[in-house]
């Protein structure tokens, strides 16, 4: 007999028929011998009519009042639900969050979870009842018990922590798409629904801006090693497992307030080739890497940072066995990539650096908390490290430093984080390629901005002062990159750094690092709201040469020009022009070969 906990989101029990329907399907499956638990979001749009009555209330209502009333929402979905299963013959009870024993931080509006009274529910599911929670809620561990909501993602976070608590078989997310999709269907009719994929693979594409599942649930689900699966509640179709590594018991307390970091690692096995000044137009990393997946070349990181007029900056780094062979072949490739009429070849340079090594900071609980980023460059910055490279990915920081700082920087990164020890780089093993497909999704996102901060002091500090800054007003960052060219600036050596945050947080970031800029000696602040991040994500890409060249060739082949790269292990990231973003996105997805002749049919 199985322990299930379920959710169904607004779409699901968007009427009295989707209601009657659910509960036709918890009914089958309560008397096949399952046990089950099952999470409701509120009634189709009702939230939203909520907030607007509330707007039209008050145009600054209390975070306290907005939980009172949106809290609501639920409670009738969960009622109703609970009646329906009655009237099949089928006992049910419908609990909020309160009466379930969520227990929250006392944090309006955007509480996490802190640990589940499981004793409520293990008696009604002795006494053979199905129970229906109110998803996205629940009470503060203060004396007053205030009612809290989680947030975006919470109805998710909720059954997925229900999950974990009661140690189920796994947790079903029903949702109006089938499953896991290669991407938008909205946007890619052909996209196919991947039968399985990992909890790494779908904490980069829900952070990407999948909305099928939350980071948030993602993140508890790899944490506790709760079994997914994402089916259509619209439909008997199997949908997408996600999979996580099986974990060793870990406390229930604290449950969504895990360590944002939960590993160090470091590589002194590298090497960074850095081609400077090389023009800046379609074609050119497509070229590049491109050449260098022909020699069977294996790349790690891949960082090209913000344009400087015509020419830009593209980085990489490999094993130190490679490293000549790599230099040997930029600088081949160099001479070919320049057009008189843009610049002459005196201009490009290649730059190889054998004595460096790279640090990595990594943990799912880093999603959405602004500062983690900071945290590590102001504890390599107090330790009188400098910073030669940063490449950034949800769950995962990583900076090219001096090989002769590696130990004091473990050291530092290990104290700061509370990891007991840190553990080596292993070099990239080549996966199953039937079983890992170099490629299993591409993501779109187009509500970033880049930020560009031009001209920054090259001396330890200066990453950690702008990114504390931004953390200090909230602002999540997402891809973080340090520019490889050094150039003087009123006699002090100088980088640009770009990142990008929310295009609503834009103008917050610009301000705030303004009223730093004559302090520290920055330069201009630059804003460009018109790009969009197009990203590739698979764990097959490990020890896979020349996925990175597919990507950037299919960009260029349409004239798509790159603005900004930045990868990871399993995800490589372009920023492009914000109307091209969409014709972007298909190109990648065409060129490897994730469409499908059928058509996924997704309900409006």
């Amino acid at each position: 007999m199985a322990m299930i906990v379920q959710k169904y989101g607004g779409t699901s029990v968007g009427s009295v028929e989707r209601i009657q329907a659910v509960a036709k399907r918890i009914y089958q499956r309560a008397q096949a011998g399952n046990r089950l638990v099952v999470v409701v979001s509120a009634m189709g749009k009702t939230t939203d009519t909520l907030v607007q009555l509330a707007n039209e209330i008050s145009a600054n209502p209390s975070r306290r009042e907005m939980d009172m009333l949106l809290s609501t929402g639920e409670q009738v979905s969960i009622s109703l639900l609970s009646m329906a299963l009655q009237e099949l013959g089928q006992p049910a009870v419908s609990l909020t969050g309160a009466q379930v024993g969520i227990v929250t931080e006392a944090e309006h509006s955007r509480a996490r979870i802190l640990e589940i009274k499981t004793n409520r529910l293990e008696k009604h599911l002795r006494q053979g009842q199905v129970i229906i929670v109110a998803g996205f809620q629940g009470v503060s561990n203060s004396t007053e018990l205030e009612i809290t909501t989680l947030g975006r993602g919470g109805s998710d976070t909720s059954a997925v922590a229900i999950a974990a608590a009661l140690k189920a078989s796994y947790c079903e997310i029903y949702t109006d798409v089938p499953g896991i999709l290669t991407t938008d269907p909205r946007i890619v009719p052909e996209a196919q629904l991947m039968p399985e994929v990992t909890s790494d693979e779908m904490l980069e594409l829900a952070s990407l801006g999948a909305k099928v599942l939350h980071p948030r649930a993602v993140e508890i689900a790899k944490n506790y090693g709760v079994p997914l699966v994402v089916r259509s509640s619209w439909t008997e179709d199997p949908g997408t497992k996600v999979t996580s590594a099986a974990v060793d018991d870990r406390p229930l307390v604290n449950l969504e307030i895990a360590k944002a970091v939960d590993g160090v690692e470091f590589d002194t096995d590298q090497a960074r080739i850095a081609m400077l000044r090389i023009p800046d137009r379609p074609g050119v990393a497509a070229k590049l890497f491109g050449e260098i997946a022909t020699h069977n070349v294996d790349v790690d990181l891949i960082i090209q940072s913000i344009h400087d007029g015509n020419s830009n900056d593209i980085a990489f780094t490999v094993t130190e066995k490679a490293a000549s062979q790599a230099q040997s072949i930029a600088e081949a490739i160099a001479p070919t990539l320049c057009e008189a009429d843009i610049q002459s070849l005196e201009d490009v340079s290649v730059m190889t650096a054998n004595d460096i090594a790279k640090i990595t900071i990594s943990g799912a609980g880093m999603i959405g908390r602004p500062g983690i980023a900071a945290t590590m460059f102001q504890s390599l910055a107090d330790a009188g490290i400098n910073i030669e490279m940063i490449s950034t990915s949800e769950v995962k920081v990583s900076c090219v430093i001096q090989q002769t700082d590696c130990d004091r920087a473990i050291a530092t990164l290990c104290e700061v984080f509370d990891i007991a020890s840190s553990s080596m780089a292993m070099a990239p093993t080549a996966l199953n390629a039937e079983q890992h497909p170099p490629v299993r999704g591409v993501a779109l996102d187009l509500k970033q901005a880049q930020l560009a901060i031009r001209h920054v002091p090259d001396a330890p500090g200066m990453a950690a002062k702008i990114f504390t800054l931004l953390a200090q007003q909230n602002i999540s960052v997402d891809m973080i990159i340090q520019s490889q060219r050094c150039r003087v600036n009123n006699g002090i050596n100088t980088r640009d750094i770009a990142c990008t945050v929310a295009q609503s947080d834009a103008e917050a970031a610009r301000l705030a690092l303004s009223g730093i800029a004559e302090q520290l000696n920055f330069g201009e602040i630059e804003v460009n709201p018109a790009i969009a991040k197009v990203s590739i994500v698979g764990s097959g890409m490990i020890g896979a040469p020349g996925i990175a060249a597919k990507f950037f060739q299919a960009l260029a082949d349409d004239r798509i020009n790159i603005q900004m790269i930045t990868t990871s292990e399993i995800k490589i990231s372009c920023v492009v022009p914000e109307e091209q973003g969409k014709q972007a996105l298909k190109l990648v997805h065409d060129a490897f070969n994730l469409a499908g002749a059928a058509k996924v049919e997704v309900p409006a």
